[in-house]
């Protein structure tokens, strides 16, 4: 299957995934409402085609979809604050317009849809080993619209349309759109700049994923047989790791990036986010013979470049990293 549109394809991770696809000989087209721009994606590539469109715009959906065989679906308002900051804009875009782009998508004789949900659906767990059956506990409007989606998707699977949910862990790591609103981005972005990192909590399990591996799952999902994938839901994570364990690690490989610099602090407060959650990534290994390859010092480590390299300029007060000020600057409508 050659031709794929990714909606949201000008985000964080379409940012990664995009240029991957290209260099796999797809024909990407992005479907994204450019909330961010999209001066970061390779406009000039012969094989890429960037639509500014907004996915509850059934209408226009449907002419882009034409031709397509394989959707993408990454399209969201991302993470429990910028959902909060509009609840109906999140839940017009998160939700109500999802089935009717699912009807779209399908009537135009697109073959797979693979939906991007989270693995925050599953909230607040003590479960040692939180597998695709557990049951999703959401505590908050973004989780629960994530989840509420994939019930929806699996209703039209069918043997000419293949449906399959990923469950992705908190993704880090450089991406040409790099966010600096997710733990791993922000611990780093703080031990850089400011010598100082404050961690809220410390003892919430947060499982990680960098975002080259969460790349490299959305490609293989274009290539795996449909028989593997179809109906089917797959957590997709690496390391289940405490967010006092997360700066440790980064103060450590910070500190070895930029050497001679004061001892990087870690002062730890309280915080009223009890979110806590650890996944089991084995059916997708088990499966589709996928393990991820690289660690969350890898994605510190390529952040760390990233900022040597001047690639990411004014990262403590620009608002394109943080989606809740971009929204707010943009007022998002």
């Amino acid at each position: 299957m050659k031709n794929v549109l990714v909606t949201g394809g000008a985000g964080y991770v379409g940012n990664a995934l995009v240029p991957l696809l290209l260099e796999k000989g797809r024909n990407v087209t992005v479907y994204d409402i450019m909330f961010f721009g999209d001066e970061t994606l390779p406009a000039g590539h012969p094989r890429l085609k960037i639509i500014e469109g907004d996915i509850r715009d059934t209408a226009k959906l449907v002419r882009a979809f034409s031709g397509i065989e394989v959707v993408l679906h990454l399209a969201c308002i991302s993470n429990d604050p910028s959902f909060e900051l509009d609840e109906g804009l999140s839940k017009s875009i998160n939700f109500d317009c999802f089935e009717p782009m699912i009807l779209a998508a399908k009537k135009a004789g697109v073959k797979r849809f693979v939906y991007c949900s989270s693995s925050s659906v599953y909230g607040v767990s003590d479960s040692p080993d939180v597998t695709e059956d557990h049951p999703l506990v959401p505590l908050t409007l973004y989780n629960k619209f994530k989840g509420m989606c994939e019930p929806v998707l699996f209703k039209h699977q069918a043997p000419d349309f293949t449906c399959v949910t990923i469950r992705p862990a908190t993704i880090c790591g450089y991406s040409p759109r790099t966010r600096l609103d997710l733990s791993v981005n922000i611990l780093t972005n703080l031990a850089v700049n400011k010598g100082k990192i404050t961690v809220f909590g410390g003892n919430q399990l947060r499982p990680n994923l960098h975002i080259q591996d969460m790349a490299d799952v959305y490609a293989m999902m274009i290539e795996v047989p449909a028989e593997k994938i179809a109906g089917q839901i797959f957590n997709i994570g690496y390391q289940n790791l405490s967010i006092s364990r997360i700066a440790e690690i980064v103060r450590d490989v910070v500190q070895e990036e930029f050497p001679g610099r004061p001892r990087i602090e870690i002062e730890t407060t309280p915080t009223n986010d009890p979110r806590s959650y650890h996944i089991n990534s084995d059916k997708i290994k088990r499966v589709l013979g996928y393990a991820p390859k690289r660690t969350v010092e890898d994605a510190v480590r390529d952040l760390c470049q990233a900022f040597k390299q001047g690639k990411l300029p004014n990262s403590l007060t620009d608002d394109r990293y943080f989606n809740v000020r971009t929204m707010k600057t943009i007022k998002a409508a």
